[in-house]
């Protein structure tokens, strides 16, 4: 499942989206994948009669807040190229300004997350929301991150309050990544209840509209599985294999041959390695 992260609404089922604003991580097992984060640009001092000075290659001014985000604003950028030891440099360097900035900690648990270092990276999350529980971004990556880590209970709480905050502009996906999180938990009418929240914001969502046929299908109403699937096609035309799959299972229901056949081929010969394609042999062989 996609934990999606709301710069890439890849729907590959073991994952699940983090992220807004600034970052955009796909937490998989634990790691984040740089190609998938936003680079930020650098934080230009605006200030009238600002003193600047050049040090290391860039720019240090004699604002400390505005020196932080400076700091802050590098590390993002190379967190978004995976350069990892940059990032941590920069973000040491903007910790001596503010040893208990949420930012600071939050882009910490990011590089801890990327290089494994799984400990770390929660106590850095948790001290993000320590300082400002009301960072939803810094909650949406923490959820994903104990997503990924398979603790669902304690992610499906994460999520849950990430939705509660109205203001946060990620939340149509923070609503998605709830229901695929209740999948996990085997709770599909709160999943369904989740998607229908993030269609209710965002209603060309890829993911919603693809899970939601999943749910459909499972409960027996081929009709609105195929409704949903064909409104998923249209948001997005290179369908995944877990879309191909659903157009699958849809057709094999609906006996359509010509169409079974179709997305058939497309499977074996678009994703011939994934796990979509090897569950579809399975259900064959049996």
């Amino acid at each position: 499942m996609t934990l999606l992260v709301v710069a890439n609404q890849s729907e590959n089922r073991r994952r699940i989206s983090s992220g807004q604003a600034c970052f955009a991580p796909i937490a998989v097992k634990g790691r984040i994948n740089g190609r998938t984060l936003l680079a930020m640009a650098g934080i230009i001092c605006v200030l009238a009669g600002c003193v600047t000075e050049i040090s290391g290659g860039t720019q240090r001014t004699s604002d400390p807040d505005a020196t932080l985000d400076k700091r802050v604003a590098l590390a993002r950028q190379y967190i978004g190229v995976g350069d990892w030891e940059n990032a941590k440099r920069n973000l040491e360097l903007a910790q001596e300004i503010d040893a208990d900035n949420a930012e600071v900690a939050e882009a910490f648990a990011l590089v801890y997350q990327s290089t494994g270092e799984f400990e770390m990276a929660e106590q850095q999350f948790r001290a993000a929301l320590k300082a400002d529980p009301k960072l939803s971004r810094a909650r949406n990556n923490y959820a994903a991150f104990l997503y990924s880590r398979g603790r669902y209970v304690e992610a499906e709480r994460e999520f849950q309050r990430v939705t509660e905050d109205t203001l946060y502009s990620g939340r149509p996906m923070a609503f998605v990544n709830l229901g695929l999180c209740r999948i996990q938990l085997e709770d599909k009418p709160g999943a369904e209840s989740a998607f229908n929240r993030a269609l209710a914001m965002d209603r060309r969502n890829p993911v919603a509209l693809l899970e939601m046929g999943f749910l459909l299908l499972e409960a027996g109403d081929t009709g609105e599985a195929n409704r949903y699937h064909g409104a998923y096609r249209t948001v997005s035309p290179q369908q995944s294999p877990r879309g191909l799959l659903l157009g699958l299972l849809i057709a094999e229901a609906m006996g359509d041959q010509d169409a079974l056949g179709s997305y058939e081929l497309a499977l074996r010969n678009l994703y011939p390695d994934s796990s979509e394609y090897n569950t579809w042999r399975e259900r064959q062989s049996r």
